[in-house]
C-alpha cells in the first residue's frame, strides 16, 4: 500500500500513465502536494515530477496530451514575495516546466486548454475578469475584447457554431451561459440560457466605479458603489462598507449574490454599499498586492477609511449613517476598524479575527500568516500585536453583530467568542450568531438566509441616524 492522499487525477492515453497531485510520506522532506506520474505497465515506477514547497492544483492535460498544465498559488515559497495564482506547463517528455502569462500583472482566475494548443485564461484586471489566450509560454498573451463584467467559466468545443461557451455576469445583468462561434467575436455571443430571468424583471441597484486616494501615501484605491434602486447618484445616502475577504481576493463586476457577497440585498434595502478593493486585493498588480505585508489591517484600514472620508467630502453619504461589515479577512478588518474610529453606528463581523497568534495556532492556513505578518509569531511579535484588535477593544463604541460557523477551521469560532466577551464586558451592544455544522462558509441556505436577515435587522436598528 502506497501512503498517498490523492487530490486530482489524469489519464495520459499515449503513455498509459496516471498523472496526479498528491500528498506523499514516502519521499524525503516535509510532506507537500506535488505532481506524480505512475506507469500503469509498471506500478512500481512512481515518479515525482515537481519538487516545490507550494501545492500544485487544477491539473489538466494539454490537447496533444504531451503537457500537464497546473496552477500554483505562489505564497509558501520563502524566496518569493508574491501572493498570486500562476499557471505552468510541465512537458511530460523532458520534464521542463514553463510559465504561462508571465507578464500578466493581474490575477489568473481559471484556464482551459485550447483545442489547437495553448490555453484560454480567465484573467482579472481591476473589477473585471476578461478572456485571454496564449499559444505557448514563449509567446505573448492576447486580450480578447468582450462584455464588461466577469467571465466565471469557459469551455472550448470543435462545434463550429459554438466553439466557445462561457458563463458571464455583471453587477446589473445576471449570470447566464453564452455561446460564440469565434473567440474574436465575443461581443456577438448569444445567450443560450435564461435561468436567472427573475433578476431582469426586478429593479436592481445600479453600480458605479469609485476612486479615491489614501492621503498617507497617495495610493489610488478603487471600489464599487451599489446605489439603492431608483437612487442612482443621489446624495446624502446611508452607507454600508462591505469588505471582501482574502485579502488576496477582490470585489468584482458580477452578479453573484450569497451570504458573503450581499451588496445587492443591502442596496435593495436602502443602503449605498461601498465594496473597497483595498491594498492586498488581486487584479491591481503585484506591488499593490504585496504592500499589505507587515501591516495587513492598519494599511487596509486606512485605505477604507480614506474612501469613507471622500464619500463624505463628495456629499454622497450621510456622515451620521455609517455601517461596516465583512467576512473572513473582511470580518477581521471590521473588527479592526471599530477600534480605530467611532464613526460607524453598526458593525457586522463575520468569521473575523481579533488575536492573530492564537488564530495562527489552530488555523488550517497557518502559512499565510508568515506572509501577512512578515514572519512567525516569535519572529515578528510586535507586528502580530500591533495589528490585533483585541489590544484596542477599549476604544470600541460600535454595536456589533458577530457570526461564525461552529466548525470553522480557517478562522476558529473562538475568535468570535473572544470578541463577544470583550465587547460584552465593556458594555457594548453585541450579539453572537453561531451556525451549527457550518465551516468558514455557510452552505445551508437557511443559515445564509438567517444571517442576512439578522444583519439587515441590525443595520436598521443601529445603523440609521436617530435624533
Amino acid at each position: 500500500v502506497v501512503p498517498f492522499s490523492i487530490s486530482e487525477l489524469l489519464y495520459v492515453p499515449y503513455e498509459e500513465k496516471l498523472i496526479f497531485t498528491g500528498l506523499s510520506y514516502i519521499f524525503a522532506g516535509t510532506p507537500n502536494i506535488d505532481i506524480y506520474s505512475l506507469d500503469l505497465n509498471n506500478l512500481s515506477s512512481l515518479t515525482r515530477l515537481t519538487h516545490n514547497k507550494i501545492p500544485e492544483k487544477h491539473i489538466q492535460l494539454s490537447t496533444d496530451g504531451k503537457n500537464v498544465l497546473f496552477t500554483v498559488f505562489v505564497l509558501l515559497d520563502e524566496d518569493n514575495n508574491s501572493a498570486t495564482q500562476t499557471l505552468y506547463s510541465l512537458n511530460l517528455t523532458n520534464k521542463q516546466v514553463s510559465r504561462f502569462a508571465e507578464d500578466f500583472d493581474g490575477n489568473i482566475v481559471k484556464y482551459i486548454p485550447k483545442l489547437d494548443g495553448g490555453v484560454y485564461i480567465l484573467g482579472q484586471w481591476k473589477t473585471n475578469v476578461h478572456i485571454y489566450s496564449q499559444q505557448s509560454p514563449t509567446e505573448d498573451e492576447v486580450y480578447h475584447p468582450g462584455f464588461q463584467g466577469t467571465y466565471r467559466s469557459i469551455a472550448a468545443s470543435s462545434n463550429p457554431n459554438c466553439s466557445l461557451a462561457f458563463v458571464h455576469s455583471s453587477t446589473e445583468w445576471p449570470m447566464e451561459v453564452y455561446c460564440v462561434d469565434d473567440i474574436n467575436n465575443l461581443l456577438l455571443a448569444k445567450q443560450i440560457t435564461n435561468e436567472n430571468k427573475l433578476f431582469t424583471e426586478r429593479n436592481l441597484p445600479q453600480t458605479q466605479i469609485y476612486n479615491w486616494t489614501n492621503q498617507d501615501d497617495h495610493r489610488v484605491i478603487e471600489g464599487i458603489l451599489h446605489y439603492p434602486p431608483e437612487q442612482f447618484r443621489w446624495k446624502n445616502l446611508p452607507l454600508l462598507v462591505l469588505i471582501h475577504g482574502g485579502p488576496t481576493s477582490a470585489s468584482l463586476n458580477e452578479l453573484y449574490p450569497n451570504c458573503i457577497n450581499w451588496a445587492l440585498l443591502a442596496a435593495s434595502n436602502g443602503w449605498l454599499v461601498l465594496e473597497p478593493n483595498y491594498r492586498g486585493s488581486t487584479g491591481y498588480g503585484e506591488e499593490f498586492r504585496s504592500e499589505l505585508r507587515g501591516r495587513p489591517l492598519s494599511l487596509a484600514g486606512k485605505d477604507i477609511l480614506s474612501g469613507v472620508d471622500q464619500l463624505i467630502k463628495d456629499r454622497i453619504v450621510n456622515p451620521y449613517e455609517l455601517a461596516v461589515g465583512g467576512c473572513s479577512f473582511g470580518g477581521s478588518l471590521t473588527n479592526w476598524l471599530i477600534t480605530q474610529t467611532k464613526r460607524f453606528n453598526a458593525a457586522l463581523s463575520c468569521s473575523g479575527q481579533v488575536e492573530h497568534v492564537s488564530s495562527w495556532g489552530v488555523t488550517d492556513a497557518h502559512e499565510f500568516y508568515k506572509y501577512l505578518f512578515n514572519g512567525l509569531p516569535w519572529e515578528t511579535p510586535h507586528i502580530y500585536q500591533n495589528e490585533a484588535p483585541i489590544y484596542q477593544l477599549d476604544r470600541v463604541r460600535t454595536p456589533t453583530l458577530i457570526s461564525t460557523g461552529e466548525k470553522d477551521t480557517r478562522v476558529s469560532p473562538s475568535q468570535s467568542y473572544i470578541l463577544q466577551r470583550g465587547l460584552s464586558t465593556r458594555g457594548i451592544n453585541v450579539k453572537l450568531l453561531v451556525f451549527p455544522n457550518e465551516g468558514h462558509t455557510l452552505y445551508n441556505p437557511w443559515n445564509s438566509k438567517m444571517k442576512i436577515q439578522e444583519e439587515l435587522k441590525w443595520l436598521e436598528k443601529y445603523g440609521r441616524y436617530k435624533n
